[in-house]
């Protein structure tokens, strides 16, 4: 009953335009890396020490990140300019193939203003609008994937993770434009943003499919995303 209940609430919000639920379309072998709160599936089948793997957002949870160090031996490029991310990363004791760059993602090269949330406790900022903590906004760096891969000699990335506060509708298209198809993106949709909507989700799920990606996992929300290049 409980879970009767649970699909109708999804179905009235998705009628409502409030959330979107979207339906795997690939099936593949996938494993679950990380905590419940940080963790993602992969398709690993391929994996080895050699992939790469850039991981933007950090936050304040890398369980993601050290799990596939602890498995494969790889390296992570972790991205984040979060100020109190950094801190924190800095106190951890990481292994060294956890390399962080103190800088963010984004469709262009420069500098952003970067709006703290509304909880001092929480750590995530946004390059969207949020008027109600705008006044105590900071500058932080951000790059173009492009500039990222061209300035760490890769010309091609594993795993692209992406948990970047609404940022993500516009790396999409910027990938799109630059012809930059990594093997798989993993991707926090940020719609419940008030600047944001199911829209545009929905738009950023078509583009990718037109880019030749399938899903193959999804969160029970329906926001933590993962597609592979098919």
């Amino acid at each position: 009953m409980r879970n009767i209940i649970r699909e109708i609430k999804k179905l009235i919000k998705s009628i409502l335009g409030i959330e979107f639920y979207p339906k795997i379309n690939y099936h593949c072998h996938k494993e679950r890396f990380g905590s419940e709160y940080g963790g993602w599936d992969i398709a690993d089948a391929f994996f080895n020490k050699d992939s790469i793997v850039y991981s933007f957002g950090v936050g304040e949870d890398a369980s993601f990140d050290i799990a596939l160090i602890e498995k494969y031996g790889l390296s992570i490029h972790a991205f984040d300019p979060t100020p109190k991310s950094i801190e924190w990363i800095m106190r951890q004791n990481f292994p060294p193939n956890f390399i962080l760059h103190k800088y963010g993602i984004a469709n262009l090269d420069g500098n952003v203003s970067f709006n703290p949330p509304e909880n001092p406790d929480h750590v995530s900022h946004t390059i969207l609008d949020r008027p109600e903590t705008q006044s105590r906004a900071i500058t932080v760096p951000v790059k173009r994937l492009s500039t990222i891969m061209r300035e760490l000699g890769h010309n091609y990335i594993d795993v692209l993770k992406m948990d970047i506060e609404g940022a993500e509708y516009r790396v999409i298209e910027d990938m799109k434009q630059s012809n930059i198809r990594p093997k798989q993106i993993l991707v926090e949709f940020h719609h419940r943003f008030p600047s944001v909507n199911v829209r545009c989700t929905k738009k950023a799920y078509a583009t990718l499919k037109k880019m030749g990606y399938g899903l193959f996992s999804v969160s029970t929300k329906g926001k933590d995303s993962c597609f592979i290049l098919k």
